[in-house]
């Protein structure tokens, strides 16, 4: 088994009281959990299933590899 890392986002939803997930690196690969920890449990999970249903089809794995981050800061005049 190959250990993979990716990083994810989590954003409070106080709407719905969820911290929502997603993972930059897997498009369409999203989540929830009521907890922060709850929230990283679940995008392990998903993570793990679209994994396997790209190697199912035979499809090249997305890596985070050569990603770089940044924050920016920037003005808006509302």
């Amino acid at each position: 088994m190959k250990v993979r890392k990716y990083r994810i986002a989590i954003k409070k939803d106080p709407e719905e009281d969820v911290y929502n997930v997603s993972v930059p690196a897997l498009p369409g690969c999203h989540t929830f959990g009521r907890t922060i920890e709850e929230a990283i449990d679940m995008a392990k999970e998903a993570i793990e299933a679209y994994i396997e249903t790209f190697i199912d089809l035979g499809k090249e794995v997305p890596t985070d590899e050569g990603v770089l981050e940044y924050t920016v800061v920037v003005e808006a005049h509302a």
